[in-house]
């Protein structure tokens, strides 16, 4: 066999397996399709979860899944009873609401919104407890999220009914979780016909009917893709065993990387490590004829009867400024869905809308995160992207999707680049809306935060995580409490959304560290400092500095014992007896309050059940902390206006009244004459569209040689900090 490369006729089938995210497509097979294009080789790309999707929330599948008798369901729960005898209301309203989330049927959100169209059952539950954002909601809103609720209650029933195993952003997750044997899985796939094996299969017919692959790329992102992607697989093993079959992704990156159980290679051909360019170039080669087995790159393989991990390629993995313009081309863009979360901001932008997803540079350009897998390639790999291409990048994805959004999605992004980048796209004229994720370290001056602001960034994403100095020192974070409130600060009132990840139950934490720790995020969210936030269990993975020196964080590995198939997140046991559990609920009731700026007076111990320490912080911490800043202007910084609208109103006896505008707003004051017409030229000349900018201790020089005598520095950072308040110049 020969793969065909440059024909009509596409060779590589690149495939995303239920379920990853419903809004927008995962990017893997965007980033290899995109690089397939440098190579001349034509390929196809499919999203099954999408396409799954919509196979079932439609009235055929919504009539298939309610094709039982009613004593079959008699023993389940008194909800599930009640979705079934509201089916035929499901049935009727399921396709025009389907458009409705994919923005197609607006007029629909009267409706929905008014709570006289949709059926309703357990998930509509927290809707009385939500009544108070819905007054801060607009109808579209309150109509997506009755809609998301709709289709909760019938993933609940599919659930209970139909497919244990389902989920909309995860399948079958269990299974793959902790998967230290491949047996869960296997014994799953030894079944045939299963609900979600039937739909996948479906869809898998279609794109061989049409595309006739040669070979087809898997790409495992999450645990929940895992079994949908064997499935997958094993559909091509037994209706096109010649079709080569390659997996790779984010879970076999961290969980597959001492592979030894032979019945995964069943199912497919080549497992594949690390960035999945290179590598799948080498598999193409192979197949080809254009390469010998032992150099392909980073692969394992079952050859000669055994497994065998082949890394012979000579060539280093391709830079990322060689692996071209993801390509979302065959990709059924209007089919995604806008689904709305009230509750959390940040979670609402992970499901809400379609953003075209691109990187600002390779690996994370930190890299000392003492939870994170910094021993991998996708963190230790540190290389960025000139703005220049990132916005040529930019450009060529928003002409091929007619989509203005972008998830940039770095590990942290660093914060020279997003600068070069945002005076870029100013520089440009490019109107984009975006977001990322950071450290919250104090290059994020507030100046910057203002120049990103008007850039287009909507949001950012950033660890606070245990929010103790002790611990965060521990963890190698390089930030502080006081310097992540400081940098949260100057994002929000720039005015983008910040959202913290949280982490309790880290190696040695006591349990007045969660309390402070607790309190300290209390507080932030009662400045305004944090909108959005969300607490995770720290969980050890074998490739973190506490998963490889576990002793040096005082923990103790208890398994899962590796049995061939997944080792990445160990059971541990905190040495300092630790029981970080019992604050879980505690945490989570308190945060889903203070995000909605409710219980933000009340003691601590108000939710929980059991005795907690009292804090040991004081309750102006943090406004102590924002009273406080270090920040001086470096001789070198560049000055930007944002703004040329400036107008001189009067001149009357050495002074002048101007005005500027900016947006929607304006501004005036009073200036000297000297002062407005220098101004006035500063803001023509540095103009961010169209000029460099100038270091600022050339613009002092400027300012003192038109004032002359009358010039003095202090008034013009009087003036500067003027500017700065209305969102005028950024240093």
């Amino acid at each position: 066999m020969s793969l065909q490369t440059g024909h009509e006729r596409p060779a590589v089938l690149l495939l995303t397996p239920p379920f990853t995210q419903l809004n927008t497509p995962y990017p893997a097979t965007q980033y290899l399709k995109g690089y397939l294009n440098t190579l001349g080789i034509h390929s196809k790309q499919a999203d099954l979860g999408i396409d799954v999707f919509h196979s079932i929330f439609c009235r055929a599948g919504i009539e298939a899944i309610f094709d039982v008798t009613e004593e079959s369901i008699v023993h389940l729960n008194e909800n599930i009873k009640h979705i079934y005898q509201l089916r035929f209301r499901y049935i009727e309203t399921i396709d025009s609401t389907i458009q409705f989330l994919c923005g197609q049927n607006a007029t629909m959100a009267y409706a929905i919104a008014n709570r006289n169209l949709l059926p309703e059952a357990g998930r509509f539950e927290s809707v009385m407890d939500l009544d108070f954002k819905f007054g801060e909601a607009g109808i579209q809103d309150q109509a997506k999220h009755m809609a998301t609720l709709y289709l909760e209650d019938l993933g609940d029933w599919i659930t209970a009914v139909v497919d244990a195993n389902f989920g909309f952003t995860r399948y079958a997750e269990q299974l793959a979780s902790l998967a230290s044997s491949f047996d869960g899985l296997y014994a799953s796939l030894q079944q045939n016909g299963t609900f979600m094996a039937q739909k996948i299969e479906q869809c898998l017919e279609n794109y061989c009917h049409q595309w006739q692959p040669d070979l087809v790329v898997i790409t495992l992102p999450f645990p929940g893709n895992v079994l949908g992607g064997f499935y997958a697989a094993r559909w091509f093993r037994q209706h096109h065993p010649s079709v080569r079959i390659a997996m790779g992704g984010g879970y076999v990156n961290t969980e597959l990387r001492s592979l030894s159980d032979e019945r995964v290679f069943e199912y497919v051909d080549f497992v594949s490590l690390d960035d999945g360019e290179l590598p799948l170039a080498c598999i193409i080669e192979v197949i080809d004829g254009k390469r010998k087995w032992h150099e392909l790159k980073r692969c394992f393989v079952h050859r000669d009867g055994v497994i065998q991990y082949i890394n012979g390629a000579t060539e280093k993995d391709i830079a990322q400024r060689d692996t071209g313009t993801p390509d979302y081309s065959g990709l059924p863009l209007k089919k995604y869905l806008s689904f709305v979360e009230i509750v959390n901001p940040m979670h609402r932008l992970w499901s809400d809308g379609r953003w075209n997803k691109l990187t600002l540079a390779h690996g994370c350009y930190w890299g000392k995160c003492s939870f994170c897998d910094i021993s991998l390639d996708y963190i230790d790999r540190y290389e960025p992207i000139a703005a220049t291409q990132l916005c040529d990048r930019i450009e060529a994805i928003v002409a091929q999707t007619g989509e203005t959004g972008f998830h940039f999605v770095d590990e942290a992004a660093p914060p020279a680049l997003m600068a070069e980048l945002a005076l870029e796209l100013i520089h440009r004229g490019i109107t984009i809306t975006w977001w990322t994720n950071i450290r919250f370290e104090k290059n994020f001056t507030p100046d910057l935060c203002r120049l990103l602001k008007a850039s287009g960034c909507i949001a950012v994403t950033g660890g606070l995580e245990v929010a103790s100095d002790r611990l965060l020192a521990l963890m190698k974070k390089g930030v502080s409490v006081a310097q992540v409130t400081q940098v949260a600060s100057a994002f929000t009132k720039a005015g983008i959304m910040v959202h913290a990840y949280l982490m309790y139950g880290f190696p040695t934490q006591t349990d007045q560290e969660t309390i402070d720790s607790m309190e300290v995020v209390r507080q932030l969210f009662k400045e305004g400092v944090l909108l959005s936030a969300f607490w995770h269990r720290f969980a050890m993975t074998a490739h973190s500095p506490v998963g490889l020196d576990p002793d040096a964080y005082k923990v103790k590995i208890t398994g899962p014992a590796f049995k061939g198939f997944a080792e990445n997140e160990w059971y541990f046991e905190d040495t300092t007896g630790g029981e970080h559990e019992k604050f879980s609920e505690g945490l989570r009731v308190s945060l889903y309050n203070y995000m909605n700026k409710a219980g933000l007076e009340l003691p601590l111990q108000h939710w929980f059940d059991f005795k907690v320490p009292k804090t040991t912080h004081s309750p102006k911490l943090i406004r102590q902390y924002l009273k406080k800043s270090d920040y001086k202007i470096r001789s070198n910084a560049r000055v930007y206006f944002l703004t040329d609208y400036i107008s001189i109103l009067s001149e009357d006896e050495g002074y002048a009244h101007v005005q500027f505008f900016h947006n929607n707003q304006s501004y005036e004051m009073e200036l000297f004459e000297w002062e407005a017409r220098w101004l006035k030229k500063q803001m023509k000349d540095l103009n961010a569209r169209t000029s460099r900018g100038l270091e600022w201790v050339h613009f002092v020089s400027s300012y003192m040689n038109e004032g002359k005598e009358s010039a003095e520095e202090e008034a013009l950072l009087d003036l500067v900090d003027t500017l700065k308040e209305g969102g005028l110049i950024v240093i």
